[in-house]
C-alpha cells in the first residue's frame, strides 16, 4: 500500500451507530503533525545549522560571495565581533558581517578554485 492509500483509511469517517474511540479524531492531527515536522521544520533546522557551522569555519584568505552578489576574499576579522574585511578589488575593502556571506553561491566558488 502506498501512503495514499494509508491517508485515505486512516480519514475514512467511522462507521455509525458504534461506539466511536475518542482518540481516533485526534489520529489525523498528529499525523499531519509528524508530517509536517519531517518535510518542513527538520530540513529548516538543519539548513540553519549548515549555515552557521559554514560560516564559524571562515578563515583569512578565503573567497566568498555575498548575499547581495558581492564578491571578495576575506582579509582579517574583527576581534569579538561578528565582521571581517573583505577585499572585492585591488585597495577596495568593505566591512560585512558574517550573516550577509551566502552558504550557497560562496560553496560552488571555493569547489572552483580547488
Amino acid at each position: 500500500m502506498n501512503l495514499l492509500n494509508i491517508l485515505h483509511i486512516l480519514l475514512l469517517a467511522p462507521p455509525q451507530g458504534g461506539n466511536q474511540n475518542p482518540l481516533s479524531g485526534l489520529l489525523p492531527l498528529v499525523l499531519v503533525g509528524v508530517i509536517f515536522y519531517f518535510f518542513m521544520i527538520r530540513p529548516q533546522m538543519k539548513k540553519t545549522k549548515e549555515q552557521k557551522e559554514f560560516r564559524s569555519g571562515l578563515k583569512k584568505g578565503d573567497k566568498i560571495v555575498t548575499i547581495g552578489g558581492i564578491h571578495g576574499k576575506i582579509v582579517e576579522f574583527e576581534e569579538g565581533s561578528e565582521s571581517m574585511l573583505v577585499e572585492v578589488d585591488s585597495n577596495v575593502k568593505l566591512r560585512i558581517e558574517k550573516s550577509a556571506v551566502s552558504m550557497e553561491h560562496t560553496k560552488p566558488l571555493s569547489v572552483k578554485n580547488n
